[in-house]
């Protein structure tokens, strides 16, 4: 009897490069529309992952990422030749995104899901004054910055490690709060929270001084208050070939020079 392998599903950034890779690999193998999909495989760079994972989050169908774009942090390396055996021997890292509610100057509530990072920044000149609050305490009164943002272990190592924040490993249960630019108070390097946390962040001056809120691709302007925090209802998994999973890679990256 056959041996029988898990449905799959191609997926591609809009790139020459990704569509080449997916004219090839829908070639080789059986395929179904990624909504049918045990696994959907996902050709381009960790942006485009980010893309699939939201695509598919209310179903968190595993998500095996081929590096065919210019970042590729979330990728395992672009292989035809024997993928079934690659995903059978896959580990799987699971992921919670963070839940951002955010309300608008005019009242309105808007919900996003970030499997990154949740930011605040700045919309004009000057700098934003930004009051923190975890788990309904005030800890900071006042960050001046050009924002804040907060960060998932998977995030950890994209904006967060850009804004000088610390890298966590998947297994940590933690999430990094870093501010970004600070200002006053200048020595502040950020914190690292429970991830049951619930974070707030209340806008000061948001008249003079608006913030937006962004939940990786999902911005929303005019912010004048924001809570996140984890969605446990959630569950997303990654893919990550044995000699490439990404506990070994965030080891990696804080030994880079």
């Amino acid at each position: 009897m056959a041996e029988s392998h898990p449905k799959l599903a191609f997926v591609a950034a809009d790139t020459p490069q990704a569509k080449a890779a997916l004219a090839a690999l829908r070639k080789r193998y059986a395929h179904v529309p990624p909504g049918k999909a045990d696994i959907v495989v996902a050709l381009g760079g960790d942006g485009f992952v980010l893309q699939t994972l939201h695509a598919h989050i209310d179903r968190g169908v595993p998500v095996f990422g081929m590096h065919r774009g210019s970042v590729g942090f979330l990728m395992n390396s672009f292989g035809i030749v024997g993928l079934h055996t690659r995903l059978k021997n896959t580990q799987r890292v699971t992921l919670h995104p963070l839940r951002m509610t955010a309300w608008r100057k005019s009242g309105r509530k808007e919900v996003a899901l970030a499997i990154n990072e949740v930011s605040l920044l700045r919309q004009m000149r000057q700098a934003a004054k930004i009051r923190i609050l975890i788990d309904g305490v005030v800890r900071m009164d006042e960050l001046i910055a050009d924002g804040v943002l907060l960060s998932t272990p998977a995030g950890s190592t994209a904006y967060n490690l850009s804004a000088h924040g610390p890298i966590v490993p998947m297994g940590a249960e933690l999430l990094a709060l870093t501010p970004i630019t600070a200002f006053r108070p200048r020595r502040w390097r950020g914190a690292l929270l429970p991830s049951v946390a619930k974070v707030g962040f209340e806008v000061l001056e948001p008249e003079k001084r608006p913030v937006s809120a962004t939940a990786d691709h999902t911005e929303i302007r005019d912010v004048v208050r924001v809570e996140v925090a984890e969605d446990r209802t959630k569950r997303l998994t990654l893919l990550f070939d044995p000699e490439h999973n990404f506990e070994e890679r965030v080891l990696k990256e804080q030994f880079a020079p």
